[in-house]
């Protein structure tokens, strides 16, 4: 059985999201503003899960329909095959969002939603009432100019919940998108990783993830994982070849720096809980303006502060100038850095070789880079 499937995300890493979609070899990949749309069997939907890092969710894309008034939606979503998706005592919330559309009022668009599907259910089970004891199924409504468009969430929680991350810093960053910062950067396995404001320290170990090839979804669990229309084979399928692929003998070089001691702890606790210490990963407290690295060719990465929560405007743009300076000094080097002030690249003292627009939260960002040369082959 073939599934429409989407990759939802963060506006800006579509292109990140579609080529670990061509990676993974799914077929029929196309991006959309937020999303990437591809096709899919059982197993795929299986290890787009447990592989995406970048993604927020894997959707399966039941139905699509016009919908002007309340009565087509309800006599949309009735005629649906409801009995063929869900079991009898599934548990199916229902979730709507609308826009540019007749049809405004979520809780109503909810309501006749849910009242829909279980008379669909209902004509099918002959039972009037459902329990949803069972499997989850969450089910999201898109209403968008007066179209239906229907969804069941195979993920669950988003897939930033990687499992690792269960202590929160202030002004934390999402793991889909420190694994984009690393994934839109020229770093690799063999090359030094630096992120001077490592906080909670998530860009380092999103980096070991993928320096090793851990999957993201390796240690947690999926809402599609107890549904029947998928066999616990396939499930078993993706978790062994994550397994297999996963490297446990390379030892990387990446270091996180922080001048607060209490977003170290937290980082520490995170990189134990990732299963990844003893791997090359190290924090240790020290403030950016003392950072020295006599190594040539390596890759600084790093989400500083942004005036707007953690430090007022003067000192960030201090500390961007900072970064500038380190990046005359160390012209060999590469510098990427995540920020949304409008005039960073001034204050850095160099314009980017390349900036991405991307969105840290409902912050407007933009992502500057820096790409120095590339080390040296050694024979």
């Amino acid at each position: 059985m073939q599934f429409n499937l989407i990759a939802s995300c963060a506006l800006g890493l579509e292109a990140v999201v579609a080529r670990e979609l061509k990676k993974l070899q799914m077929h029929d990949v196309r991006s959309e503003n937020g999303r990437v749309l591809f096709k899919g069997g059982a197993s795929d939907i299986c290890r787009a899960n447990m592989w995406l890092r970048s993604a927020d969710r894997v959707w399966w894309s039941l139905q699509k329909f016009r919908c002007e008034t309340f009565e087509d939606l309800f006599q949309g979503l009735k005629y649906m095959p409801w009995p063929q998706f869900m079991p009898v005592d599934a548990e199916f919330p229902v979730e709507a969002h609308t826009h540019n559309s007749l049809l405004t009022s979520l809780p109503a668009i909810q309501r006749t939603a849910k009242k829909a599907i279980v008379e669909s259910m209902r004509n099918h089970y002959h039972r009037n009432v459902f329990d949803e004891t069972g499997a989850h199924y969450p089910i999201r409504i898109f209403l968008t100019d007066n179209e239906c468009e229907v969804l069941l969430d195979t993920s669950g929680s988003g897939l930033h919940k990687r499992g690792y991350r269960t202590l929160n810093a202030a002004a934390p960053l999402r793991e889909t998108l420190a694994a984009a910062l690393v994934q839109l950067s020229y770093w690799n396995k063999e090359r030094i990783l630096v992120d001077p404001f490592c906080g909670s320290g998530t860009i380092c170990i999103e980096a070991a993830m993928l320096g090793l090839n851990m999957a993201p979804g390796l240690t947690r669990k999926f809402a599609s994982e107890s549904w029947p229309l998928i066999k616990k084979e396939d499930w078993q399928g993706a978790m062994q070849e994550a397994d297999d692929l996963f490297d446990r003998h390379t030892s990387l070089h990446i270091s996180g720096f922080d001048n607060d001691p209490r977003v170290l702890k937290l980082a520490r606790i995170h990189l134990r809980q990732s299963g990844l210490e003893n791997r090359g990963v190290h924090f240790q407290e020290q403030d950016v303006r003392d950072w020295k690295n006599s190594q040539s060719y390596g890759v600084l990465i790093t989400n500083p502060p942004y005036g707007q929560r953690l430090l007022e405007l003067e000192e960030a743009e201090d500390l961007y100038t900072l970064l500038g300076s380190y990046y005359k000094a160390m012209p060999t080097w590469s510098y990427y850095v995540i920020a949304s002030h409008p005039d960073f690249e001034a204050c850095f003292g160099t314009r980017a070789k390349r900036k991405r627009k991307l969105y840290n939260g409902l912050i407007a960002c933009n992502y500057f880079q820096y790409p120095g040369p590339r080390p040296p082959v050694v024979n």
